[in-house]
């Protein structure tokens, strides 16, 4: 855990550097001159300037082109023929003129040098004959088959070395870090069964992306170097390059008075993600440092250190776009009516956040205590500031929103005391004799190991039932979850003891007791009528019936 922290915080460290250096050069970069590169085959040989009329982008190509037609017209490797090619600074004029083979290419301008004279303007033209010349003996170099050979030796061995470099990642992460890895994993999972994605879990997916991102750079590399062998590949990955950095820092997101790039966005989104990690640094610093040391419960902590958590990174977040160079106050119409927007859809959260509160600091209930709110029975096992966490007696965890615990009735058996008191509703057959069924109920509390010696177990006579004598036995408890279980334990402990003593359970029953031989029932004479002849007809049946049963003994 001490290396892993080392880790991050030198990764923090870095990142806060770059990214601080970054906020730094690239305004200056904005403010430098803007120039752009005379190629030849894809590798820049000076920098020209703006002049006149003229961008310094478009001086350029016109020069690139005079320079692409020209070596492509005199350096032709299958047909072998390679002619010469000069260069030279025409200074009949009043700017030096470079030339190419008589063909104009560019005029070197005040806006070339750093002093503006005709001297240096000279030595400029002079100072980039040069540097056209060889590049120009180059390029010419490159289109022999000798330089091709061994070109293409090199990307094969540069291949090969980019090969051997990720298979030997992968050897070494398969024997050594992977096995480490796996071995946190399971020594995590043993210690927790209820976190399907544990840190070390984490720790290899982050650590798999990690080696995937390192081979591509290796192969990006590879590619990047054996592109730079051959002219026409450098020409396209210079191209390429040019428009992958146009693409990121021209500005497509107009906002506010300004318009941003994507690279303006990246990096803003690299300086939320240190933002976020110097806050939840912080969390942990604070809770751990200093919260630990005031004595307040977990909870409060937790609250605490979340609260200045939110508060940071918000402070923060308005910081970082001020630097970054977003002018806020031109945001306030949308800040506001986002603001509504977000209050309206998080009302909901915001009572959950308060019920939290209240629930922390007044302490109703805490992590621990056996609870029960509506339907659910358990143990409280965390309070946010947004919900708690239950865990039922059938061992399964219940979000219940922190609000339920405020706005409806919430039984506590643990609140002050965890001391409580059981009710266990017995009854017995009349004429049991009452003081024998009494000591056979203290008798079966006082055995139990978990029920209370102080306060004593005590026997209250309820009343006459319809069909028993009614009792309640009353038993003190010290673990209020573990009333369920004791309530069975003393009803079989009951049932036994009162069948060993001879005591009967009576059911529900009605005795019903007639004072006269008649029933109080008139009948009409034609319901008289008709009750005897059905008597005649089922006594004839019977007759017939028993006749029938007699001659089919005889038969047999």
């Amino acid at each position: 855990m001490k290396f892993r922290d080392r880790v991050l915080s030198v990764l923090l460290s870095v990142c806060v550097v770059t990214l601080s250096c970054c906020l730094f050069i690239l305004p200056a970069w904005g403010q430098t001159k803007e120039t752009a590169p005379i190629l030849v085959d894809g590798q820049a040989v000076f920098q020209v300037t703006g002049s006149g009329q003229f961008s310094a982008q478009e001086r350029a190509e016109d020069a690139n082109r005079t320079l692409n037609r020209i070596i492509q017209n005199n350096f032709q490797l299958i047909e072998g023929k390679q002619s010469p090619i000069r260069v030279e600074v025409d200074t009949s004029q009043r700017l030096p003129v470079l030339k190419v083979n008589g063909n104009y290419l560019l005029s070197v301008t005040p806006e070339d040098t750093t002093q503006g004279i005709n001297l240096e303007l000279e030595q400029q033209a002079a100072i980039w004959k040069t540097k056209l010349q060889n590049a120009l003996r180059q390029a010419k170099k490159e289109r022999r088959w000798d330089y091709l050979l061994q070109a293409i030796l090199v990307s094969l061995a540069t291949i090969l070395i980019a090969g051997l470099l990720i298979w030997g990642i992968g050897i070494i992460c398969e024997r050594w870090i992977n096995p480490f890895l796996k071995d946190s994993e399971n020594h995590s999972s043993s210690g927790s069964h209820s976190q399907p994605l544990s840190g070390s879990n984490t720790q290899f997916i982050a650590f798999q992306v990690f080696l995937n991102f390192l081979r591509g750079v290796i192969i990006l590399i590879a590619l990047g170097y054996i592109s730079t062998l051959f002219p026409q590949t450098r020409h396209l990955s210079r191209q390429f390059r040019d428009t992958f950095i146009y693409s990121l820092t021209s500005d497509l997101f107009p906002l506010g008075d300004n318009a941003y790039s994507v690279l303006d966005l990246i990096i803003l989104i690299a300086l939320f993600s240190v933002l976020f990690i110097v806050a939840q640094s912080i969390k942990r610093v604070l809770r751990l440092r200093v919260l630990s040391l005031t004595g307040l419960s977990r909870a409060a902590q937790e609250t605490i250190a979340l609260i200045a958590n939110y508060s940071f990174v918000f402070i923060g977040a308005l910081v970082l776009l001020q630097i970054w160079g977003l002018d806020l106050s031109s945001l306030t119409v949308f800040a506001g009516v986002l603001g509504v927007g977000i209050g309206l859809g998080i009302q909901g959260i915001a009572k959950e956040f308060v019920s939290g509160l209240v629930l922390i600091f007044e302490h109703p209930i805490q992590a621990g205590d056996f609870v029960e709110v509506g339907e659910f029975v358990g143990t409280v096992e965390h309070i946010s500031v947004r919900s708690t966490e239950i865990t039922t007696l059938d061992r399964v965890s219940v979000i219940v929103p922190n609000s339920r615990f405020l706005e409806t009735e919430v039984v506590n058996w643990s609140h002050r005391s965890p001391i409580s008191r059981l009710r266990i509703r017995v009854g017995v057959a009349y004429g049991s004799n009452l003081e024998v069924v009494r000591r056979a109920l203290l008798e079966v509390a006082n055995e139990h190991s978990d029920v209370l010696s102080i306060p004593p177990p005590n026997v209250f006579f309820l009343e006459f039932g319809n069909s028993s004598l009614d009792f309640d036995l009353l038993a003190w408890i010290s673990e209020p979850r573990k009333q369920f279980q004791i309530k069975s334990d003393l009803y079989f402990s009951i049932y036994q003891l009162f069948q060993e003593k001879g005591i009967k359970i009576p059911f529900p029953q009605q005795d019903i007791h007639l004072r006269s031989g008649n029933l109080p029932v008139e009948l009409t004479p034609e319901l008289t009528q008709s009750l005897t002849q059905l008597s005649t007809h089922l006594s004839g049946w019977l007759t017939d019936q028993s006749s029938e049963n007699g001659n089919r003994s005889d038969h047999s």
